[in-house]
């Protein structure tokens, strides 16, 4: 009891500190341009190195991003947001978030709305929920009060990872009963204001292994995925893209490749709206497993406590890295 009271404490003074430094302005730059073969850490703030940091997108003007952080062993996390304002980053909690367990914004093609996964209650009930998804419109420059995407989408299961296209589907991550494998691909289309029964997406993209977090481009000529398992892994889960052929079916799924993926798990995958770079989350480590020599205590902390050391990180690549 006293470890979920001090790790409750924890969280708390660390939201708050949040709130604290967020009148800051953060130093933040999309570099320009981007060099195909050149994997790079996102130079997201000093103050969150030492958290685990995943899943990431950002509005069709890149002026507004959203990421999400999430404590040890997943017992909680929130949505980050950061605003350009007068060429400068304000970084704060996303205005609703910061109360339940909030992650994977993804942004609408036409950046006025933002849609996410959380474990929220569906009414004024405080009891534990599955994750939904659930949308928020901005309006007059505020984002509103999120409202859950209802039945035709959401279940008694976990839907996660949203991702909408230029015709309103959405695509999503479940681990439905009757689904191919442990989770898989789904889509539903948005006909008349109305979301259709998902469906699984083919065999090109989902198989007996785990398929999740699918990112697709609003044109719908491909999607990004992650999946465990397959025998042309690098380990750890990689990353996957299908295309789709002139007939409209997606093309038999292939590996990123070693130049993005690792031997650890590497998921959550965003590409621009103007396809200029690639974003994923990694949870790759640069620490060794033995030295030449015995560390003291400072040199041991000092290794242990580098941003590289199996905890979730954000990095980004030439669009065309993947792409073409």
């Amino acid at each position: 009891m006293k470890r979920i009271i001090r790790s409750s404490l924890c969280w708390l003074l660390y939201i708050a500190s949040i709130h604290c430094w967020a009148k800051k302005k953060e130093a933040f730059t999309i570099p320009i341009p981007f060099s195909k073969d050149t994997l790079a850490l996102i130079p997201i703030s000093k103050k969150l190195h030492s958290f685990s940091i995943r899943d990431f997108t950002i509005s069709p003007k890149e002026d507004e991003l959203f990421f999400t952080i999430e404590s040890n062993k997943n017992t909680i996390a929130t949505i980050i947001q950061m605003e350009k304002r007068n060429g400068k980053w304000k970084i704060n909690i996303a205005p609703f978030s910061g109360k339940y367990y909030d992650l994977e914004a993804s942004f609408a093609p036409d950046g006025n709305a933002l849609y996410f996964s959380s474990n929220r209650p569906k009414n004024d009930s405080t009891s534990k929920q599955d994750f939904d998804i659930w949308k928020t419109e901005k309006r007059n420059g505020s984002w509103q009060l999120p409202v859950n995407l209802g039945t035709a989408i959401n279940s008694d299961m976990d839907e996660f990872y949203p991702s909408v296209t230029n015709d309103g589907s959405i695509f999503f991550t479940a681990a439905y009963p009757h689904s191919k494998g442990k989770e898989d691909i789904w889509k539903s289309a948005f006909v008349d204001g109305v979301y259709t029964t998902p469906i699984n997406l083919s065999d090109a993209v989902n198989s007996d292994k785990y398929e999740f977090n699918a990112f697709v481009l609003p044109d719908e000529s491909a999607i990004v995925f992650t999946s465990c398992g397959r025998k042309d892994e690098l380990g750890g889960c990689d990353l996957y893209i299908s295309k789709k052929d002139k007939q409209g079916k997606w093309q038999m799924a292939t590996n990123a490749g070693a130049t993005i993926n690792s031997s650890s798990l590497d998921f959550c995958p965003f590409v621009s709206a103007d396809r200029r770079f690639f974003v994923f989350t990694s949870n790759r480590s640069k620490l060794k497993k033995s030295y030449p020599k015995q560390l003291n205590l400072d040199a041991f902390i000092q290794e242990i406590g580098q941003l590289q050391n199996g905890k979730n990180n954000l990095y980004w690549i030439a669009a065309d890295a993947i792409l073409q």
